[in-house]
């Protein structure tokens, strides 16, 4: 029987895909392209936007076109506020949400016995527990992302992520440990350190942190980049920041969602820094680790965003230096408190914000690209297009150059000679593994 699978949303989102499609491949099934004739199609639902929800929709509308016998299968975040839409879809058999994916193919055996559909998806405990899905190798990246928790408890109130997802759950240390080994002995170099909120690993541990196990990642053999997907600034402790800095393996980048730059609207949003905090904290960031690369995610057009709010916003990214900005604008999410609140923002004034943001974020990125010329850095080869092999560098920089094929997933010494943005092309100097 075949099975093809599509992923919407976000890195967690991509390791689950990978971590079901396993379950499958080891079952027997054959893995094929969502685009070919398929028995079985699988899609990974995202909801964070409205443009999240709305092409979640229309790819699980796809499938039925290719074969219209077709068991389809929703899974993920909007399949889990919203199962009953899923199964209005036509074609769509079985319905999970955000727990439970483990028993996947336990539900299409009972759909093929019984050929009544099936609704699995099921409301999230307080005390939920952490479902072990595992890889022992990420396919479809070279980089492999890790999944080592589910869950948040900071509810922002524009984020509608917390309803999908619930309350923050760690994956075991030693679960951890031993799929970083089996990614490794399969040749992955770099792990990527995936969450819902990753920085908040831990949190439900008794005597075991975000930081601890950073020290025991840095242990592994054959480990050569750590990489964390993303980190609240409250989450940067010292002890957090002593582990990177003492760290061989863990790269020189982190990224670290600002959302808002402007006083009144970071309240609005219930984040939980000023502004002044959060500069303290890059600031001291800079002081430990010298020429770190930073990167962020920022919101624009939040309820009653002011013309002012935005121009401090701009003012104050601007001020800190960012190497790239992820700019996106509000989406509102039925259910979160932003959704109520009064004086929405126009959408062709998000639309304006964002350009504006954009543009900034090009002339950081090109700006820090240019100050890193002429260096050699370690690149991680990630693909080849074009002729070109591409990967990235610890700091983040997307580098281009000319390599066998062969060399792919493999880390290399790599020149930094010309600008081609938003790449910059290399020459290769040494192949390190």
């Amino acid at each position: 029987m075949k099975v093809a699978f599509y992923t919407l949303g976000c890195k967690v989102n991509a390791y689950e895909t990978e971590a079901i499609l396993e379950l499958f491949k080891n079952q027997g099934y054959e893995i094929v392209d969502y685009d070919d004739f398929s028995d079985v199609y699988i899609i990974n639902s995202c909801m964070v936007t409205n443009s999240g929800e709305r092409k979640s929709k229309q790819i699980i509308r796809r499938p039925i076109s290719i074969n219209p016998n077709a068991i389809i299968i929703v899974m993920g975040c909007l399949s889990q506020l919203k199962a009953k839409q899923m199964l209005d879809i036509p074609g769509v058999k079985i319905v999970l949400g955000t727990k439970n994916r483990h028993l996947i193919i336990d539900y299409l055996n009972e759909y093929l016995r019984s050929g009544e559909v099936i609704n699995k998806s099921e409301k999230l405990d307080k005390d939920e527990s952490f479902e072990n899905l595992e890889i022992n190798d990420f396919k479809n990246h070279k980089r492999a992302f890790l999944k080592i928790q589910d869950g948040c408890n900071n509810f922002c109130t524009y984020c509608i992520i917390p309803y999908t997802r619930g309350r923050i759950r760690s994956k075991s240390r030693d679960i951890i440990l031993q799929e970083v080994k089996e990614l490794v002995k399969n040749g992955h170099v770099e792990v990527v350190l995936t969450g819902i909120h990753t920085g908040g690993y831990g949190e439900d541990l008794k005597s075991y942190s975000f930081s601890d196990l950073l020290a025991d990642l840095e242990k592994i053999h054959g480990l050569k980049r750590i990489r964390i997907s993303s980190i609240e600034i409250t989450e940067l402790d010292s002890e957090v920041l002593e582990v990177i800095k003492n760290s061989n393996k863990i790269v020189n980048h982190l990224h670290i969602p600002l959302q808002s730059g402007s006083e009144r609207i970071l309240k609005l949003m219930n984040r939980k820094y000023t502004k002044a905090e959060y500069l303290r904290k890059i600031q001291e960031i800079r002081q430990v680790f010298g020429e770190i690369a930073i990167t962020t995610d920022v919101i624009v057009g939040f309820p009653s965003e002011s013309q002012e709010d935005f121009q401090e916003a701009y003012d104050f990214i601007k001020s800190i230096g960012f190497q790239e900005l992820h700019v996106f604008p509000y989406s509102r999410r039925q259910g979160t408190p932003a959704d109520k609140m009064k004086n929405q923002i126009d959408k062709s004034v998000k639309k304006e914000r964002v350009h504006l943001l954009i543009e900034l974020s090009n002339q950081l990125k090109k700006s820090y690209y240019e100050s890193q010329l002429n260096s050699i850095k370690s690149v991680i080869v990630e693909q080849e297009k074009d002729g070109y092999l591409f990967g990235h560098t610890s700091d983040y920089i997307s580098v281009k150059f000319v390599g066998q094929k062969a060399l792919l997933g493999q880390l290399i010494d790599v020149e930094l000679s010309e600008m081609d943005f938003p790449n910059i092309i290399g020459t290769i100097k040494k192949i390190t593994t």
